[in-house]
């Protein structure tokens, strides 16, 4: 149970990295392009899909995907806890 719960919580950093590298400017030649398509292809085999469900929410001009939100709630409130009950590993 104890590399279940690391893979989750792994994945966890990776949806928050992949949220946080979306607020910039990535240079498709830079160095920081090789760890946003690390970060996508980790990521992607779950939020892709869920994008068909939920698509982004437009406010404006601007379109706002909920998906890893969604997707970092549901981990934190019910996966993780009845995954990793007793095992008192936790890094968020």
């Amino acid at each position: 149970m104890g590399i279940l719960c690391l893979a989750l919580e792994l994945f966890v950093v990776a949806i928050f990295a992949r949220i946080i590298l979306s607020w910039f400017p990535i240079d498709p030649h830079g160095g920081l392009r090789v760890v946003v398509d690390v970060v996508s292809k980790a990521t992607d085999w779950l939020l892709v899909p869920l994008r068909r469900v939920i698509p982004p929410l437009r406010i404006g001009a601007m379109m706002l995907d909920l998906t890893p939100m969604i997707v970092l709630f549901a981990l934190q409130l019910f996966v993780i806890p009845l995954v990793c009950s007793g095992t008192g590993s936790s890094i968020l």
